[in-house]
Formats: structure tokens, C-alpha cells, sequence
């Protein structure tokens, strides 16, 4: 993954549809036409959007990861010359949860996905969360595009 300049928390708002508490994503630290590494801070917070009465479930990591890869979306269009077409989640497989909960991890998140396959209307990821050296979630997304929509 090259070295391209971070993106801050108002430049990822600025690229997904996601807005206030429910963009996740603290920052970009590094991207490629393949890959995206993300960082998240806030899953500790107690106003999380995602946060159930016993906390923020493990489950939460597949968000995190859609929403990197939008963000990746979002930055290979606007290499392109144009804005990304709306994606929507079609399915999360292979998806292996390593620890229950989420607001547990005092520390960083890291969200790291890879474009597998895909066309103009569908992209394959694969994507791991962790926490340091540890797993926290990996598994694959699809993204569906909805190209007749506007950008």
C-alpha cells in the first residue's frame, strides 16, 4: 500500500453518505487502487450509534469495514475524475468474530480491506479488523452499486 497522503474525519464525512456519530471512521492512513487502511477511535464512547444496552457487539466490525469501503470508493472515483456511485451492503461472508465485544479495546482500531473482484456494479472485499497484533473480525463484503442512482 503506497504512502497517500491521511484523510482526517471530515474529509471521510465528505465522501459517504454516513454523517455526525454514525461515521465511524476516525482516519485514513494509507490507500491504494487495491487497498485502504483505516483507523476508528470512538467505539469506546458510550454514545456510539451502534452501542446496545450490554455494549458494542463484535458484529459492529463489519460496519466499520463497509464504511472503509466506501471511503475507498469514494477515493479511487474521485481519482477517476467522478463521484462514486451509491454502494449498499449485499452480504458479509465468511465472517469470523474473534472477541464479543468492541468497546472493550481501549486502543485503535485498524480496518484494512482489499478489493478482490468486481465491475461497475458489484465489488468483492476482504477485511480484517484488528486491535494492535490482535484479529478482531475478518471476513468479505459485497458491495452492490446502484449506478442509476446519482452520485
Amino acid at each position: 500500500m503506497n504512502a497517500s497522503a491521511p484523510l482526517d474525519h471530515a474529509a471521510i464525512a465528505a465522501l459517504i453518505p454516513h454523517a455526525g456519530t454514525m461515521c465511524l471512521l476516525s482516519r485514513v492512513e494509507a490507500w491504494d487502487e487495491r487497498r485502504i487502511r483505516c483507523i476508528a477511535t470512538g467505539h469506546t464512547g458510550r454514545d456510539h450509534p451502534l452501542r446496545t444496552a450490554t455494549g458494542l457487539l463484535a458484529g459492529a466490525a463489519i460496519e466499520y469495514a463497509a464504511q472503509a469501503v466506501a471511503v475507498h470508493g469514494g477515493l479511487r472515483a474521485r481519482t477517476a475524475g467522478h463521484a462514486a456511485a451509491p454502494g449498499f451492503l449485499a452480504s458479509a461472508r465468511g465472517v469470523t468474530l474473534h472477541r464479543l465485544r468492541l468497546d472493550e479495546l481501549a486502543g485503535e482500531l485498524a480496518i484494512e480491506t482489499e478489493h478482490l473482484a468486481g465491475d461497475d456494479r458489484q465489488r468483492l472485499y476482504a477485511f480484517t479488523v484488528r486491535y494492535g497484533d490482535d484479529l478482531v473480525a475478518d471476513g468479505r463484503l459485497t458491495v452492490v452499486l446502484d449506478t442509476a442512482l446519482p452520485a
